[in-house]
């Protein structure tokens, strides 16, 4: 799988749910779709595509492509 960097905002909007959800739940360890780290002062995401699409059951690369096509128009 080849989705290249996912935000929270585009794991948001595959869950249905709030870029902050998506963030407070993986800062807590709760949301099992990538890593959250912070870096002195800001949290750094890194959410792994596979681990997405086993969380939500959905084909997030054809999510994405959806997603990243509304954001160009």
């Amino acid at each position: 799988m080849n989705t290249g960097k996912i935000l929270t905002t585009e794991a948001a909007a595959i869950l249905n749910t709030s870029p902050q959800f998506v963030r407070v739940a993986m800062q807590q360890g709760k949301l099992p779709i990538g890593i959250a780290i912070k870096m002195s002062t800001k949290w750094t995401y890194n959410i792994s595509g596979k681990l997405l699409t086993e969380y939500s059951g959905k084909d997030v690369e054809k999510e994405l492509e959806q997603i990243r096509k509304k954001k160009v128009m």
